[in-house]
């Protein structure tokens, strides 16, 4: 092996590490991707980055044997970020850290909105069936997305509790900083091979409430900043449209994503089992009043897990597959679906980092994670 495929080959392995993963695959599409992404200079600063925000200044003690500045370090470092593959925070900080960013996941393969070509969805689409092949089944965990309601599904005065991380105006309007969005990475997926959503033609879908997250986009030129005004007349879009609300899996996402079953890559995949509803983390299911229905068939065709059906000419909700989504109560014209809220409340995580930790945890075992977490007491690389 040569000493630039071994540069790649100790990225793969050193992003491996991390909670997402990044597995070999025997086609070496792990390689060649990073080698889309990363120039042999950056992939070897990538090696000494750890997957926890650090200061500049410790990652330059660990990296100036090399001979770089400290001027030079932050120009690569902020340069390799705005090229996407790795990841600034400064929320909760001084000054700025950095620290390498997962390959999927919203990570590095999502941060290329900009530069999504059919050749590299094509390897990044046999990369994941390859990974799939060989994950061992349980891994991973549960999904990286929660579903919460849109907002007109909710009764107001809601009959229940509705907490804030299932409230998506409370998402967007308690949002810790600037908003931005971004276009849709599963719909620019479909229009690059030719086809179209049928669901939608709201392609700027990605809202990124997060305040790290949002600077991130737009400082790589794939995301603008919008007011919250601006953010629910995207929402009031998409509820129209039928659309799933997907933010990240914890109590402060950083992201809402707002989905379709033509395009979304995790809705597809779901579709195809016969009880989603198990796989899905989500407080609420949809129920028909039968007498109020009149079997319009609207809420079917609008249903994205395909949950309904008309019976008898009255509508039918699947509890198998129902994810709570809410569209079918905003949209019926007689009022005659609801949410039911389910006993007792999943409550996620309470933000993405320990959400990380907790995946990491489950992957390497208790006694490498106290290891780890000892790493990160001391300040080390992990």
């Amino acid at each position: 092996m040569n000493t630039e495929s071994q540069v790649y080959r100790d990225l793969q392995r050193h992003l491996d590490r991390m909670p997402g993963g990044f597995p070999e695959v025997e086609s070496g599409l792990d390689i060649k991707l990073l080698k889309r992404f990363f120039t042999p200079e950056e992939a070897e600063m990538a090696v000494q980055l750890s997957m926890r925000p650090e200061p500049l200044v410790r990652i330059h003690n660990r990296v100036k044997n090399e001979g770089m500045s400290f001027t030079e370090l932050r120009q690569l470092l902020d340069r390799m970020m705005r090229k996407g593959v790795i990841l600034t925070v400064e929320e909760g900080y001084d000054e700025t850290h950095y620290c390498n960013a997962e390959f999927a996941m919203g990570g590095i393969f999502n941060f290329q909105l900009s530069r999504l070509t059919k050749d590299l969805l094509t390897d990044y689409h046999q990369y994941g069936a390859e990974r799939r092949a060989k994950d061992r089944p349980g891994a991973g965990g549960g999904l990286p997305l929660r579903t919460i309601p849109v907002e007109q599904s909710i009764p107001v005065p809601a009959k229940y509790r509705v907490s804030d991380y299932d409230s998506v105006r409370n998402l967007v309007g308690n949002a810790r900083g600037k908003i931005a969005v971004a276009n849709c990475i599963c719909r620019l997926n479909t229009e690059i091979f030719g086809g179209k959503c049928e669901k939608t033609d709201l392609v700027e879908a990605c809202l990124m409430i997060g305040p790290d997250h949002a600077r991130r986009h737009v400082d790589m030129g794939i995301g603008r900043y919008v007011t919250k005004d601006e953010a629910f007349e995207i929402l009031d879009k998409a509820q129209k449209d039928g659309l799933v609300l997907q933010p990240e899996n914890s109590q402060r996402p950083d992201t809402i994503c707002i989905c379709c079953g033509d395009c979304c890559v995790l809705l597809k995949m779901l579709n195809q089992l016969p009880r989603p509803a198990e796989m899905y983390v989500t407080n609420f299911y949809a129920e028909v009043d039968r007498e109020l229905c009149l079997g319009c068939n609207i809420c079917v065709g609008k249903c994205q897990l395909n949950a309904i059906t008309i019976v008898d000419d009255v509508a039918e909700v699947n509890l198998d597959r129902c994810i709570g989504c809410g569209n079918c109560v905003a949209l019926c014209p007689q009022e005659a679906m609801k949410l039911i809220k389910k006993e007792p409340e999943k409550v996620p995580l309470i933000d993405k980092d320990t959400v990380n930790m907790k995946a990491l945890a489950r992957k390497i075992g208790g006694w490498n994670m106290m290891k780890v977490r000892a790493k990160i007491l001391l300040g080390l690389k992990v």
